[in-house]
Order: C-alpha cells, then sequence, then structure tokens
C-alpha cells in the first residue's frame, strides 16, 4: 500500500515522503520554489544511510534546482527527488512505477528527470504511470542530459581560464577530474582535445582504464583529489567535499566541476575567498542539464541547437559573476545566490506559457 506524507518545510512549497514497502519504496519529493514555473529536477536513486540524511539532501539539491533555473532564465522551478535504494541492487520496474504514483500525486508541480542513479530507461518506466516526466529517449525528448552537462562544464571552466589568465585556452593546463561517468567521462574526452593535461580519481577503477589509456592521464586515489597539485579542480562526483578541512589542503588556482552542493554549507565561500582560489558556483557551471530538459517545452518543441547555444551561455553567465565577486569583493557563490534571488523577486524568466502534458 502506497502512502503519501507532506512534511512542512519553512521555505519550501511542498515536500512529501512516499512509502511503498512492498514494491521497496522510500522516497522523497521537496518542491523549493514554483514562482518562474513548474520544478523540475532529477530523480536520484542512492543507498542513503538513513531517512533523514535523504530529506536533507534532497532538501538542499531543490534549492540548488530553483537558483540555477532562476539564474539561466529557463522558466522552470526548482524541486528534486530521492529515492532510498541501491541503484545496482534494488532498482525495479515495480519500485519506478511506485515513485511515479507519488509524482502523479503532485499533479505537475514537479516534473521528474534522470539523475545519479538513473537513466533515460528509468525515465521510460516512470512515464508509464505519469506524465510528468522528462528526459526520455524519444524524437521528441531531450534524452540523455549528461552531454549537455558536461558541455556546460567545459565552457565553465574555459570561463575560468578566460578570467585567470586572460585567454579561455586550456593548452597545457592541468585538470583534476573526480568522477569519471556520464559527465566526468565526457568532460576528460573534451580537455584531451583541448590540449590539457588531465589527472583522474574514481570509487570505480574500471572507469579509469580508458583516460589513462587514451588521454594520458594520471589517476591518483580518490582520497587526495583535494589536495592533489593541478590548476583546476573539477568535482563531478557526490558534493560536499569542500569543508573546513579540505579547504586548507588545497593546491590549486580554481574549482569548476559537476557535482551538485560540493561547498558543504554557504561559508566555505568564504574561505575559498580568503585563499585566492576561484570558485565556478556548482549549480551555474552544471546547468546544461536542466537547460536541456527545459528545451522540451518550448513552443516550436526540443532543438539540440538552440539548447547547445543556450547552454554556451553559461560561459557568459560565469564571467559575469566573477567580474561581480571582483568588484564587490564577495565570494562568487554569494553573487550567484544574489542574481538568483533578483531574478525570483523581480520574476525574471517567469513561463509565459504553462506546460501541457498528455496522459
Amino acid at each position: 500500500m502506497l502512502t503519501i506524507k507532506e512534511i512542512l518545510i519553512p521555505g519550501y512549497e511542498k515536500v512529501i515522503e512516499g512509502l511503498d514497502p512492498a514494491r521497496g519504496l522510500h522516497c522523497f519529493i521537496a518542491i523549493h520554489n514554483i514562482t518562474l514555473g513548474p520544478s523540475l529536477g532529477g530523480t536520484r536513486i542512492h543507498a542513503y544511510h538513513t531517512p533523514e540524511e535523504a530529506l536533507q539532501d534532497v532538501l538542499r539539491l531543490a534549492k540548488a534546482m530553483t537558483y540555477k533555473s532562476a539564474v539561466v532564465e529557463d522558466g522552470l522551478g526548482g524541486g528534486k527527488s530521492v529515492i532510498i535504494a541501491d541503484p545496482h541492487k534494488d532498482k525495479t520496474p515495480e519500485l519506478l512505477h511506485a515513485f511515479a504514483e507519488v509524482v502523479d500525486s503532485l499533479k505537475g508541480m514537479y516534473i521528474a528527470a534522470e539523475d545519479v542513479g538513473t537513466n533515460t530507461d528509468d525515465m521510460k518506466l516512470i512515464r508509464q504511470r505519469t506524465p510528468y516526466v522528462c528526459a526520455l529517449s524519444t524524437d521528441k525528448s531531450s534524452g540523455d542530459p549528461s552531454r549537455f552537462t558536461a558541455w556546460g562544464i567545459y565552457r565553465g571552466i574555459q570561463a575560468v581560464a578566460k578570467k585567470l589568465w586572460g585567454s579561455p585556452s586550456l593548452l597545457n593546463k592541468t585538470v583534476a577530474i573526480q568522477g569519471l561517468g556520464n559527465v566526468g567521462g565526457k568532460l576528460a574526452n573534451w580537455l584531451f582535445w583541448e590540449g590539457a593535461n588531465l589527472i583522474v580519481a574514481d570509487i570505480d577503477a574500471k572507469l579509469t582504464h580508458l583516460p589513462i589509456h587514451d588521454f594520458g592521464a594520471k589517476l591518483i586515489p580518490p582520497e587526495q583529489f583535494c589536495q592533489t597539485e593541478c590548476d583546476i579542480l573539477a568535482p563531478c562526483a557526490l558534493g560536499g567535499i569542500f569543508n573546513a578541512q579540505s579547504i586548507p589542503l588545497l593546491r590549486c588556482q580554481a574549482i569548476a566541476g559537476g557535482a551538485n552542493n560540493q561547498l558543504s554549507d554557504w561559508e566555505q565561500g568564504h574561505l575559498l575567498l580568503e585563499r585566492n582560489i576561484l570558485y565556478a558556483p556548482d549549480y551555474i557551471i552544471n546547468a546544461g542539464g536542466i537547460i536541456n530538459a527545459a528545451g522540451e517545452f518550448e513552443p516550436g518543441g526540443y532543438n539540440p541547437k538552440n539548447v547547445r547555444s543556450q547552454v554556451s551561455l553559461i560561459y557568459d553567465h560565469l564571467l559575469s559573476i566573477f567580474d561581480k565577486a571582483e568588484v564587490e569583493h564577495k565570494p562568487t557563490n554569494v553573487v550567484a545566490d544574489e542574481i538568483a534571488e533578483y531574478n525570483l523577486t523581480n520574476r525574471i524568466g517567469k513561463r509565459s506559457q504553462p506546460i501541457t502534458f498528455k496522459k
């Protein structure tokens, strides 16, 4: 029996918990803000240690989605969902169908997409029970967002290079990548052809073979990532790795990667500023995925060329943030938040036409 319980969280539009023990489901969906449009965010499947850990993660992720969409003006709000399960062992059609019923109960306030632990095949299963899903592998859908996420990170790294060294070129720059999955692997490929020197780390040794063999990358243990000497650190795994303990160990000039919630808390931006380490706010540099998904809802339908152009603007968004932060002597994450809050307050980028879904 599926049960859905609302959890009252100040500052959030709606937070619900879904339980269906018979089908193995325990999930949370958080809708942070729908001022600019319905909330859209990925569905993460992860073996959280406790429900409290899962709830805190979905709350952080949903708020980041609000700010991400507000800055890139894609006409969407911020939401996220997490399922407490091992994606390699526990993911079944029954679990995904149960989750879809939870999504459906929100009647379009939240639109699901793929994230860590899910893929386009999972979205197809979810779509069997609810229309409120995107990133499907169909001709009219946006499909796997990882190539656009990786392209946006690449453009963001170019912006970092422009700010630090006066040119977007990454020739002979050393970039350390943590996480070589769908996003990190694609990013490594583009950086190699740009002429960058690569350092790589991943808990899955199988994923490190290709960049070592094909790109001449140097392999390091994941636990040494934060203290690796390089020009740019590109975290593309799970978040929370930059904190009061790890930031003093950093030996890089910049941080620019795809992981969500890279800073353990908001104040860590000040520590990075004090150390003169340029930080590309995570929810800006990794916005390619949400821009790609939003492309499904354009009046003329999904057009990958238009999406590519929009994702490439991450370069400009970041340069504006870097320049404003320098002038005002503020952490870049603070400046990014201020821009997002201004857009929300003034309804800049608000969706003009509602999204319609076919059952």
